[in-house]
């Protein structure tokens, strides 16, 4: 396991547990750099009162996305559903409803205490198509062509290996599925001292892409249609917000990333057939 992951599941770890103890608090929810409620720009309003009223407050509070990927398309009854990342479950469960009984959905998740959470919204939920799954995000846990949407939420740019996430979820997609995901990009030149940051790497930030190397990355792994939609751009202020935990010199940073960092719904599509232009690509994607 990779420096990087460890401190993902240690973060993300503490933040479960905290959760399970503080049931029926405010939100304690983040993607940034530390525990925030409901005022942390990049987790704030992204799902609507029904969506969060039909689900158990643990849910609710483990929510630490940069979106709601389950808005991003419609999802039909019968169809089969990952998330890579699935934390607390909340665009499991959400998922499980829009797929009905015939469907199923999968989360995968690397950390014992976010599954953990999982299973018992899940319990909470009766949410009888669900299965929780425990692995990484770069070596998905399911055979190839089982899945009809691969979903997540602010968890890809959290790995240090992109293209291999990327090949592992066209991999299990079948022939025509659709990738939709929320995800943090960057739009621009981020400073040095941001990339090395290993608390906002963890917070989504540092280990973002560019949307044009997103996309580049994507079209690598086989994918087509692919279309990125940055939907909240952040200023001065929301810079000042994630950069204020991370130990930098925030007056000094928080000018050079404005306007450079922003939520983004991803989008692209699988093709029917598989086409290959050499020996090496999408080795068992077909």
């Amino acid at each position: 396991m990779s420096d990087i992951q460890k401190a993902v599941q240690e973060k993300y770890g503490a933040i479960a547990t905290s959760v399970k103890e503080r049931s029926g608090a405010a939100s304690v929810g983040c993607c940034g750099p530390a525990s925030c409620g409901c005022s942390d720009p990049i987790t704030s309003n992204l799902y609507s009162d029904t969506e969060r009223d039909a689900l158990p407050d643990t849910a609710v509070q483990a929510s630490l996305g940069c979106g709601n990927p389950t808005a991003l398309l419609a999802l039909e009854p019968g169809q089969t559903v990952l998330d890579l990342g699935s934390g607390g479950g909340i665009d499991v469960l959400l998922s499980a409803r829009r797929v009905g009984p015939a469907g199923k959905v999968y989360g995968l998740d690397m950390t014992d205490e976010m599954l953990a959470l999982a299973r018992e919204n899940q319990r909470k939920a009766g949410a009888t198509n669900v299965e929780f799954l425990k692995g990484t995000i770069e070596h998905i846990p399911l055979p190839e062509r089982s899945v009809d949407v691969v979903i997540s939420n602010c968890v890809i740019n959290l790995s240090s290996d992109k293209d291999a996430v990327l090949h592992e979820a066209f991999r299990v997609l079948k022939p025509g599925g659709r990738f939709a995901v929320s995800d943090v990009v960057v739009l621009g030149e981020v400073p040095a001292d941001v990339r090395r940051s290993m608390e906002l790497w963890v917070g989504c930030v540092a280990g973002a892409l560019g949307a044009d190397e997103y996309v580049a990355k994507l079209a690598k792994a086989g994918f087509e249609e692919v279309d990125i939609e940055s939907w909240r751009v952040y200023d001065v202020e929301d810079a000042r917000a994630f950069l204020s935990d991370a130990g930098l010199d925030v007056d000094a940073v928080a000018p050079l990333v404005r306007d450079k960092v922003a939520s983004a719904f991803i989008r692209a599509r699988k093709p029917e057939t598989h086409r290959c232009c050499g020996p090496d690509c999408c080795s068992g994607a077909r």
